[in-house]
């Protein structure tokens, strides 16, 4: 926006910077798209474009406006103030057909003239060569604009006048004795311009038709309405620009504000600040919050429940007992347990990458959320929306209520991925439980050896057959001691083992509780906190620029 600043600069005063004024609205109002009125923000937009643009064209002259109704003798007026026949003059029909310009100090203007869309066979410079001697050096920077008739029948008329009357740095309204109390221009112009009575002046044309008598009256009266319009400060000046009176004290009144160089900062500056309040209105001033942690742990809890996390912590617990227990367990009973299908792989959580590729899945096989589940997140997710947007005005409320269940439909698949995706850390079995399992199967060996000389030794016996000596330890035959010892320590073995089983059990299903419900946990913050807290950033922008716009 470095043209943009550099424009501001030359319409700068004291403690005032129209440059940051612009960027705060323009901020709020790209905020503020599809949340609030599209009309209120439309208008903000283009309040931002004009000013925008309007910086970036000559500071040094002024847009005058001179607007009215059929027969009120804004073209008389417009003649009057340059000394030229520039427009032609009409009483009972709309003459002027479109804008027409009279610019004093041609130097700049051009782009200006071009902004404002108006033709150069409509164009007319006072400083030009023909003019040598002549000019009006209080006028100097004055582009004097001849509007069409407001109340034209022709709808491209008082277009051009609607579209106009938004670019003009000063505004001239020219009331007739007979029409100045038209609604027409009291409620489409005047009436909504309430907030720009330092860049208007209102002219009683034809004054020289009414009695001299009743023309302080007719003026007061003119005060009058334009007070009940919220315009109690705008000069009203009583002119006839056929006869020349008070035309002297028109031109001084625009040459003086000419003169100040404030009109079109003052003019930008009650368009940024018209806009801005109606954005301000629309958006309320309730203060920004932050997502409560309570309920976004109340969310995170009803995602887990709704994702199954207890039945697949319950599974870690149950398959991780099965795998070490069978590796601990006593050999000759333990493989009994092979034939119970693991908790794990019945939900199909534990068939590593090749596995997965074999059978071709993509989903787990956790049970889908019940109703009471779904019922739980729905009442989580809207305690939170209702939470955050308490105390906005109404369409923010809807724009975090929106958000808040914009991407739930993706909830089971995010959470059935987030299952899938999440190591649960029960695949492998303890270190220790290898070690059992060696020690396990070194008894059972001794077992079967000492079982094998035992056997031995009573078939020699059997067949009378002489038998070596046995040797013996802690007062029983070595084969004796191998096979009770062997059989003993091992069921002595797995049943100690079983405490440790459990206990590694626990511990792992507390493990992948805690992995999984940060997987849950991410879900909930992509798809419900992250849109809400977008919401609440966007609320927190738009206050942040209307507050530089309106400061």
């Amino acid at each position: 926006m470095t043209a943009l600043l550099e424009g501001a600069k030359k319409l700068v005063t004291r403690g005032t910077d129209i440059g940051a004024r612009i960027e705060g609205l323009d901020t709020a109002t790209e905020a503020a798209r599809g949340r609030l009125d599209d009309t209120v923000v439309d208008e903000a937009r283009a309040v931002v474009d004009r000013a925008s643009g309007r910086l970036r064209l000559s500071a040094d002259h002024t847009v005058v406006a001179i607007a009215g109704a059929t027969g009120s003798g804004k073209s008389s007026t417009f003649n009057a103030l340059t000394g030229l026949e520039l427009s032609a003059v009409g009483v009972r029909r709309p003459t002027t057909s479109w804008a027409t310009a009279c610019v004093w100090g041609a130097e700049g203007a051009d782009e200006l003239l071009e902004w404002l869309g108006i033709p150069p066979r409509h164009q007319t410079t006072r400083d030009s060569m023909l003019d040598t001697g002549r000019e009006d050096k209080a006028l100097q920077g004055v582009v004097l604009l001849d509007l069409p008739d407001h109340d034209s029948t022709e709808v491209s008329h008082h277009l051009e006048v609607d579209r106009l009357v938004q670019l003009a740095d000063l505004l001239v309204w020219v009331l007739d004795p007979q029409k100045y109390a038209d609604a027409a221009i009291h409620d489409r112009y005047l009436k909504p311009l309430a907030s720009h009575e330092g860049v208007m002046l209102v002219v009683l044309n034809h004054i020289d038709t009414v009695p001299e008598d009743r023309r302080q009256g007719m003026v007061d009266d003119v005060r009058r309405l334009l007070a009940q319009d919220g315009l109690g400060k705008v000069p009203v000046l009583a002119v006839s620009a056929r006869q020349g009176i008070g035309v002297d004290a028109l031109r001084e009144q625009i040459a003086s504000r000419v003169s100040a160089k404030k009109m079109t900062k003052q003019r930008l500056e009650a368009d940024l600040r018209t806009a801005a309040t109606r954005l301000d209105e629309a958006s309320g001033s309730a203060r920004t919050r932050d997502v409560p942690k309570d309920r976004v742990a109340a969310l995170d809890d009803a995602f887990a429940e709704a994702a199954g996390v207890p039945t697949v912590v319950d599974a870690v617990e149950r398959s991780t007992r099965q795998r070490a227990g069978r590796a601990t367990g006593w050999p000759v009973t333990s493989w009994f347990s092979k034939l119970k299908p693991d908790p794990l792989k019945r939900l199909h959580l534990a068939l590593g990458a090749e596995g997965k590729q074999l059978t071709g899945r993509s989903r787990t096989s956790v049970p889908q959320a019940t109703q009471v589940q779904r019922a739980r997140v729905d009442t989580a997710v809207r305690s939170l929306a209702d939470d955050v947007s308490g105390g906005l005005a109404r369409p923010w409320a809807d724009a975090v209520r929106r958000a808040s269940i914009s991407r739930l439909s993706d909830l089971g698949d995010r959470l059935d991925g987030a299952l899938a995706e999440t190591d649960l850390g029960a695949t492998k079995i303890p270190a220790w439980a290898g070690a059992v399992r060696v020690v396990q199967w070194v008894l059972i060996v001794s077992a079967l050896l000492g079982a094998v000389w035992l056997a031995g030794l009573a078939a020699m016996g059997y067949l009378q057959m002489p038998q070596p000596s046995t040797p013996r330890a802690l007062g029983l035959p070595v084969p004796t001691l191998m096979l009770l010892g062997g059989v003993v320590l091992g069921v002595l073995l797995a049943l100690v083992c079983r405490l440790l089983v459990s206990a590694t059990a626990r511990r792992r299903a507390r493990a992948a509780d805690r992995r999984l419900r940060e997987a849950v946990r991410s879900v909930a913050r992509e798809l419900v906190v992250e849109p809400v807290e977008a919401e609440l950033t966007a609320y927190a922008t738009v206050r942040s620029g209307l507050a530089r716009a309106l400061k």
